[in-house]
């Protein structure tokens, strides 16, 4: 069986984090460690407080996994201190760990900020440099590439900056009412969309540890990266159109919403409805290109501009 490491801190409502990174793991077929970077007090409606990890204990999670059940990809996201990600870029480099999936998380869904000014810095010189792909919002990529993304065409500048600069591909998420369903893979030096179409359902905790844990999952399952992207969005696509609805705030998605057998069913011998085979949830579909001769993009055609899937 493969495995896959995420290197993330911890959501006591259980839908973004660790939490939704081992359930996206499980669902998509491989089994799932983690090392725990921080401790967060939070539910749907915010971050109350948050507990790092020391980096002697994070150094040593790490290498509990690695010695003995070596993980095939690792998904690293929450990382709110320089010390840490020290500590991570350190021990990953010392096993020569493949398919580093790297979101660079700076803000929660509530807003709350879970990155210091100096871990960013850190983060750029110490860790991007290792990821096979990162995967920042529009935001992130903002501080990312130093520019303002407001356009389509302006996503494919700073995707293209991003990954000259610091050597990896890069899944630059739409949202923030810019290309909302639609995200750009920048690899090699070709520009690939992925359309998705607009769900109806303001319940998004976690989509982003949940995307690059699938994309992590899928690169370990030997799927290569723009199919591994792909598949990503067709399960985010899943549990977002699956609906459930919980908590008071942002809530999470249904990770389970492909789950199916005899250990999801009630005393009464039945499922619940959120646990099914969503017949009806869109699948993302894919247009790749390259730049054009004088280098510089050009934007993708029939860019839906609806909200993120």
């Amino acid at each position: 069986m493969k495995t896959a490491l995420t290197i993330a801190g911890s959501d006591s409502s259980g839908g973004a984090g660790i939490q939704a990174d081992l359930k996206t793991m499980t669902l998509n077929g491989v089994f799932a460690e983690s090392a725990v970077t921080s401790l967060t007090a939070q539910n749907t409606t915010g971050v109350k407080s948050i507990l790092d990890a020391t980096p002697t204990f994070l150094q040593d999670e790490i290498d509990q996994v690695f010695t003995d059940i070596r993980p095939d990809a690792v998904k690293i996201g929450m990382v709110s201190s320089s010390a840490l990600i020290h500590v991570i870029a350190g021990r990953l480099t010392f096993y020569k760990a493949q398919h580093i999936v790297l979101d660079p998380v700076m803000v929660a869904t509530s807003g709350a900020r879970l990155i210091s000014e100096d871990a960013i810095s850190t983060l750029e010189k110490e860790l991007i440099p290792l990821a096979e792909i990162i995967t920042p919002n529009i935001p992130e990529a903002e501080v990312l590439s130093g520019m303002e993304i407001s356009s389509q065409e302006d996503m494919e500048k700073a995707a293209r900056e991003i990954g000259t600069h610091f050597s990896c591909s890069v899944l630059l998420k739409g949202g923030h009412h810019l290309n909302d369903a639609n995200d750009l893979l920048f690899q090699d030096g070709t520009y690939t969309w992925y359309k998705g179409k607009r769900i109806d359902n303001p319940n998004t905790h976690g989509t982003g540890c949940t995307l690059s844990s699938a994309i992590a999952a899928n690169l370990a399952k030997g799927f290569s990266l723009p199919d591994s992207v792909k598949r990503a969005k067709e399960y985010i696509s899943g549990a977002l159109a699956a609906m459930l609805d919980l908590g008071k705030g942002s809530g999470p998605m249904n990770h389970a919403f492909d789950l199916s057998g005899e250990f999801v069913l009630d005393a009464e011998g039945k499922a619940a409805p959120e646990f099914r085979i969503s017949k009806e949830h869109p699948v993302a579909s894919s247009h790749t290109r390259k730049p054009s001769s004088a280098g510089e993009p050009s934007p993708a055609k029939d860019a839906d501009k609806e909200g993120q899937a």
